[in-house]
C-alpha cells in the first residue's frame, strides 16, 4: 500500500499540474483518443481519476449527476480538480481502505488493483491531455514503472472492452512511461494512436 499510494499522490500532483497548464481555447482541439476531443477527455479524465478515485475508497457509486457534469464549464476547473484530486488522495490515505474488495460492477475486485487501474488512469489521460496540449508527462522513475506494470497486467481486459487499442511498437531500450504509452496503444513517438 505505501509504493502505490505514493505513486497515487504522485500522479495526481502531475495531472493536476497538466490540468493546470491547458488554454480554455482548445476545448474542441483532438486528442490522441479516437473520437473525443479535448473537453470529452478532460471530462473523462476528472470524473474518474477524482471524483471515481475518491468514490472507490469510500465504497460509494458516483453520484449520476456527476456523470452528465461539464467540468470544463467553470474558468477554474483545473483548480477544482487539483481539489478533488488532493481529497480522492486523501481518502485512501487510510491503510483499511487498501484491503478488501471494491465493487467494479462486475463483481468485486481487490482494493490495490482498482487503485492501480485509476492511478494507471490519472497517466494515461494526464499524457494524453499533455499531449494534446503540448505540455510533457513526467514521472519519477519508480512510479512510471509501477503505472507500466499496471498496464501489463490490465492491457489484455483493456483490449478486450475497447479501452485499448493495439500495441505500438517501440525500440529497444525505451523508458517504462513510453512503454507503458505503447502497450496501452498510445505513440510516444509522434503520430497520436487511439
Amino acid at each position: 500500500m505505501k509504493n502505490a499510494y505514493a505513486h497515487m499522490a504522485e500522479c495526481a500532483t502531475e495531472a493536476a499540474r497538466i490540468a493546470r497548464g491547458v488554454d480554455a481555447a482548445l476545448a474542441s482541439a483532438p486528442t490522441p483518443c479516437a473520437g473525443w476531443d479535448l473537453r470529452e477527455l478532460i471530462n473523462h479524465w476528472v470524473l474518474y481519476t477524482s471524483h471515481g478515485l475518491e468514490c472507490r475508497a469510500l465504497r460509494a457509486p458516483i453520484p449520476d449527476e456527476l456523470t452528465a457534469r461539464d467540468f470544463t464549464a467553470g474558468a477554474d476547473w483545473a483548480e477544482q480538480y487539483a481539489v478533488q484530486l488532493d481529497k480522492a488522495v486523501a481518502a485512501w490515505s487510510d491503510p483499511a481502505v487498501w484491503e478488501g474488495g471494491i465493487d467494479s460492477g462486475h463483481g468485486s475486485t481487490p482494493a490495490p488493483d482498482v487503485a492501480g487501474m485509476l492511478i494507471m488512469e490519472t497517466v494515461l489521460h494526464g499524457w494524453d491531455v499533455a499531449r494534446a496540449t503540448g505540455q510533457e508527462l513526467r514521472l519519477s522513475a519508480a512510479a512510471a514503472r509501477y503505472v507500466l506494470e499496471t498496464v501489463e497486467g490490465t492491457a489484455a481486459l483493456y483490449r478486450q472492452y475497447e479501452g485499448f487499442a493495439g500495441e505500438v511498437a517501440l525500440p529497444a531500450g525505451e523508458s517504462d512511461l513510453r512503454r507503458a504509452l505503447a502497450l496501452s496503444g498510445r505513440d510516444p513517438r509522434g503520430a497520436a494512436a487511439s
